[in-house]
């Protein structure tokens, strides 16, 4: 297991356990560490103290945000979360757990997952309050979560990405008698109202009467959620380094996205 801590912060109710979101989708290409690392700086300028796990540590997309993020930190004073990385095999369950214990003092933990089926994935998805799944706005994503008839256009039945997320709330129930909220994001929406997005519209609407997910829409295709990866910064780091950096309107439409995503998880109270 590796990983490292940078700038513990105080949770504003010491005595009440984490909220735990998890980014969680078998397909790989969707957005989830991006939007995971969005979402724990926008949490961290609310004064949240937040902790990141990277379940995905061969990959180790948010590990290498997070690494960005610190070296900035070095230059200028940026909030940071505490984050660790789990990379090994064996006794999985047990090494997250005691990861999660370690942040009990946190208000915030965030949980990026594999973008593949595996054992570590599966228990990641198990200890979510709040499941996020981005899906790119394609037919393609979507077959992850269902099959659709190609001539009715219609959801056909859930996929196994489905499965998947309906076993992990067995798990967490059996657990500790939990449950878990289930939201899809709609992610790198196009700017135009083509006749692919009002029909991912229409599908994942559906899917989500049938199969008990709540949908977010509006992340939007913007270069911004992506340019800042090598400093480690987010849409919601601009504000505050208004007088270094330039702020262009697509970077305040950003951070609205982030905030409405904020809302919809039931994170901006």
């Amino acid at each position: 297991m590796a990983g490292y801590n940078v700038c513990r912060m105080i949770s504003t109710n010491p005595q009440k356990p984490p909220r735990i979101v998890v980014f969680g989708n078998e397909k790989g290409g969707t957005g989830k560490s991006t939007l995971a690392m969005h979402l724990t700086v926008a949490l961290l300028n609310r004064g949240l103290s937040v902790a990141t796990i990277d379940l995905d540590a061969r990959q180790g997309t948010i590990s290498r945000y997070v690494a960005n993020r610190r070296q900035y930190a070095l230059r200028q004073s940026v909030p940071m979360p505490e984050h660790a990385a789990l990379d090994t095999q064996d006794n999985m369950e047990a090494e997250l757990a005691a990861i999660l214990d370690r942040t009990q003092h946190c208000a915030m933990v965030i949980i990026d997952t594999p973008g593949h089926d595996g054992a570590l994935s599966q228990i990641g998805h198990s200890y979510a309050d709040v499941l996020v799944t981005p899906i790119n706005d394609s037919l393609i994503d979507l077959d992850v979560l269902a099959h659709v008839d190609p001539h009715k256009q219609t959801i056909q039945r859930p996929s196994h990405y489905s499965e998947r997320v309906w076993k992990a709330k067995q798990i967490r129930a059996k657990r500790d008698g939990g449950s878990m909220d289930w939201v899809v994001v709609r992610n790198r929406l196009g700017q135009l109202e083509a006749r692919n997005k009002k029909l991912m519209g229409k599908l994942v609407n559906d899917l989500a009467k049938r199969i008990g997910f709540r949908v977010a829409d509006g992340i939007h295709e913007r270069v911004v959620y992506r340019e800042l990866f090598l400093d480690g910064l987010t849409a919601e780091d601009l504000a505050a380094l208004a007088n270094t950096r330039d702020v262009a309107m697509s970077h305040v439409a950003a951070r609205q996205e982030i905030r409405n995503l904020m809302h919809v998880l039931g994170l901006d109270t």
